[in-house]
Formats: structure tokens, sequence, C-alpha cells
């Protein structure tokens, strides 16, 4: 157990560090002396084992957050001007990507949850009021869910393009998403329980004229990428509002920085994802392959992605 004493002994060591962050500002570490970096080498040294002791406490998790915020901090301007390396977009993706998902994963697990709650509102209001369906979807979709059409057979004759225009569209949501967190995370809120509505409003339709199973066999493969890629987007923009709104012991342009830094390094990291997915969504999804085979595509897929998420970039023993 961390006593009071042993924090006594260490903050003013964490104190000193975080005087050299603020000091080194926009600058780098080409504002420190000789000595100062130093003094910064070997300081990010020790608070990286005092964060190692520190999480062996299960009564200190706020004293751990904290000296892994400010360790975050000492890393990015340690190496901010290291020169970039040809393998370094690839460390990225293999490494970093999954590492800063779990560190941030609880923002994503409620962008989940806005996604989930706009869904059932827009379920119910559908049920409860069939005329919702029209007004929110318009006349031409709701006619062609009303023959009992699938509305996205016309994908097949356009394959190459349909698939460039919806990797295009995917990539502008999911960035606009984040962006959309500088608004206190008020406008990521709002996009990720619209979608939501759209995609409860879809499934009552479709459930209420009987083509269920063609809507999620369509859905199913390219969504189990594509929809996690919009959390993990979501997740990003809430960070963004999380640094803007709640800074904590961070001066609010600090914090600003710090999450939004992570929100970047999150939204950037779905790119290759939402690549994959418009592949899918524009060759595969609409297919007329068997409906067993589409659903074990998406097991598939969902289990390498949540193997990547989990997985990689873990240091081993």
């Amino acid at each position: 157990m961390i006593s009071a004493r042993w924090l006594g002994k260490r903050k003013p060591y964490w104190d000193r560090i975080e005087a050299i962050i603020k000091n080194a500002g926009h600058r780098g570490v080409s504002a420190l002396d000789h000595s100062e970096l130093r003094e910064l080498g070997l300081l990010y040294r020790q608070i990286a084992a005092d964060l190692a002791s520190v999480r062996e406490d299960p009564l200190s998790q706020p004293w751990a957050a904290y000296l892994n915020q400010l360790l975050a901090r000492a890393h990015n301007l340690i190496y901010m001007g290291s020169p970039a390396r040809p393998r370094g977009i690839l460390e990225f993706y293999r490494a970093d990507f999954p590492r800063i998902f779990r560190e941030t994963w609880s923002y994503t697990a409620l962008a989940f949850i806005l996604f989930l709650v706009g869904a059932l509102g827009g379920l119910f209001a559908c049920l409860a009021d069939p005329s919702f369906q029209r007004f929110f979807l318009g006349p031409e979709m709701s006619s062609t869910i009303d023959r009992r059409e699938m509305w996205t057979h016309s994908v097949l004759t356009i394959k190459p393009l349909a698939s460039s225009t919806i990797m295009t569209n995917n990539l502008t949501v999911s960035f606009t998403m984040f962006a959309a967190g500088i608004l206190g995370g008020l406008g990521t809120v709002y996009m990720l329980m619209m979608n939501g509505v759209m995609i409860g409003v879809i499934g009552a339709a479709c459930w209420q004229a009987g083509m269920s199973l063609q809507l999620w066999s369509f859905v199913a493969p390219h969504g189990a990428l594509e929809l996690p890629a919009i959390f993990i987007a979501g997740g990003a923009g809430l960070l963004l509002g999380r640094g803007l709104l709640f800074p904590g012991e961070l001066p609010r342009r600090q914090a600003l920085t710090f999450y939004g830094g992570q929100g970047v390094r999150l939204a950037l990291g779905t790119i290759p994802v939402l690549f994959v997915a418009g592949i899918l969504e524009g060759f595969f999804s609409p297919s007329y392959i068997p409906v067993a085979a589409k659903f074990a595509c998406s097991a598939a897929v969902g289990g390498l992605l949540f193997l990547y998420l989990t997985q990689c970039g873990r240091k081993r023993a």
C-alpha cells in the first residue's frame, strides 16, 4: 500500500518534471539547457518506476492516472523532435494505435452507449408511430421498403465506384465526428445519437416489412468493422470535448493538447479499418453470396479486429 510518506517524498520530483515540461512550451527540448535535458531524462525514468509502484495499489488509482498523464506528456516532449522513421507508420498501426485504444476504451464504450440509446429511441419511435419512419427516411426509401425491396442491389452494378464512394463517406463521417468534439463534445454526441436513430428506424422498418434477414445479412460483413470504427472516432471526439470542458489538474490548453492528441491518433487509426469496411460494403455485402457466409465473414473480421485492438502492442515478458 502506498503511504503518505512515500507520496510526500516523490511528489517534488513529479512537480519538477511538470515544471520542466511547462518551461519547454511549444519550443520543445530546444528550450531547455543541458542540465535540464539530463534532469528530464532522469526524472522520466524515475516517474516510470513510480507509476509501476502506484499501479500495484488499488487505492492509488487517481495517482496512477496522474502519473500516466504526466509520463505521456514527458514522452511527447522527449520524442517530438526525433526524426521520422520509414517504418513509423507501420509501428503506429502495429503498436501505438491499439495501445491508445486500450488506454481510452471507456470513451469508445461511452460512444457505443450513446449510439445504442439513439438506436433504441429510433426503434421505439418507429414502432409507436408508423409515420415517423416515412418522415425520417423520406418517401423514396420508405416506398422501397414497402415493396419489400433492398435498396442495396444497385451497388452491384457499380462496385468500384460504390466502394470508393463508401470509403470516402465513412472517412468523412469519422473525422467529422471527431472534429465535432471541439464543441464541448456536444457535436459528437449528436452525431452518434442521430446515426443510432437511423439504424433503429431502418431496423424497425425492415422488421415490419419482414426484411430483417436481408438487412442484417447486408450490414453484418462490413458493419463488424465500420461500426467499431465509428465508435472509436466518436470516443476520439469525446476525448477532445473532455480536454476542453474537464481539464482536471492540467491547464485547459495543455489538456486540450493532450486529450486532442490522443483523439487524433484514434481517428487516424480507424483509416485502414474503414478502408477494408468500404471494400466489403461495395463488393461483398450486397452480393448474392449465401447469408451464412456473410455472417461467418462478419464473425471472422470482427474477431480479428477484437484481437488486434486487445492484443497488439502489448510488451512481452
